[in-house]
């Protein structure tokens, strides 16, 4: 393979391999004890799924960590698995080991021979860890770093977003998103793994999700409504359930861009998991900027 093959080929992963596992931890979350009952005009006790929400989206932020099991897949692009943990107390860690199961990613990856990577998740940069094949063609480095600044620059209004969902984001933002949407309701007693749980479904406007849950500037706003609008998307479904402790057991997401179809469902469990996700050798690194000037000489 190429040099420069295998260079496009790891940029390519390891950037959608960000986009997939932000999406992963940035969605989900519980919530503490609160009221999500009232009463009726004739007294009769009527439940409140915004109540009981707020009461899910609180006890997260207290639980500071997960384990994680996701699938996602993006039209013919990608599908892929990620498994691992991540914590969120004191900005996003973690570690996920990320499997393509199918699509174009796929093919890239088994270009590169393998189609397993690991993905660290650190709180100023994200490190993707690429085959043999790729640091065969990058001096002998394993693990591309992308730091969350370069996405900003290097990506305008798309990579600032990603940049703020990355570093400000916790996993109860599927919870956000139902309670932002305006369309919330109560679906049933369901078990999921052997849990009781309590589903809750709606529909977001993804237009207005970067405005409702970032901190983003005007103009960058508008840049990135105007990305989402070229891709086709428009809206997408949420769907969560909540166990009796308050905690997100599971969450399904899914929409539809100009290029197909996406979804994604996450399994939570072991909240308050031990997590440990260290920078990779300085030796073993190669950085993303420098990857894409490479490829620009190119």
């Amino acid at each position: 393979m190429k040099r420069a093959t295998v260079r496009t080929a790891g940029l390519s992963v390891a950037a959608m391999t960000l986009v997939a596992g932000a999406t992963a931890c940035s969605s989900g979350g519980s919530g503490g004890s609160g009221g999500s009952e009232g009463s009726g005009k004739d007294g009769s006790v009527r439940f409140d799924p915004i109540a009981a929400l707020r009461s899910a989206e609180k006890s997260t932020d207290g639980a500071d960590s997960a384990k994680v099991e996701s699938t996602t897949t993006m039209g013919s692009l990608m599908s892929m698995t990620a498994d691992g943990e991540l914590a969120w107390g004191d900005g996003l860690t973690g570690r996920l080991t990320i499997t393509y199961t199918g699509g174009a990613m796929a093919d890239t990856m088994r270009q590169m021979g393998t189609t397993s990577m690991e993905a660290r998740y650190l709180t100023d940069a994200y490190y993707a860890k690429m085959g043999d094949t790729f640091a065969e063609q990058s001096g002998g480095k394993h693990w591309i770093k992308y730091a969350y600044d370069d996405l900003e620059s290097l990506g305008g209004s798309s990579g600032a977003y990603l940049k703020d969902q990355m570093q400000n984001t916790t996993p109860n933002q599927s919870v956000k998103l139902l309670l932002a949407s305006g369309d919330v309701e109560k679906v049933g007693e369901e078990k999921v793994r052997g849990q009781q749980t309590t589903h809750y479904s709606g529909t977001v406007e993804v237009a207005d999700l970067a405005e409702k849950n970032s901190n983003l500037s005007r103009s960058q706003l508008d840049e990135l409504k105007k990305t989402l609008e070229q891709a086709g998307v428009t809206t997408e479904t949420v769907d969560i359930w909540v166990d009796s402790d308050d905690l997100l057991v599971k969450k399904v997401e899914k929409g539809q861009t100009s290029s197909g179809a996406y979804s994604q469902t996450a399994f939570y469990s072991d909240y308050g998991t031990q997590v440990s996700a260290q920078q990779p050798p300085v030796s073993d690194t190669v950085d993303f900027t420098e990857l894409v000037q490479n490829q620009g000489a190119g």
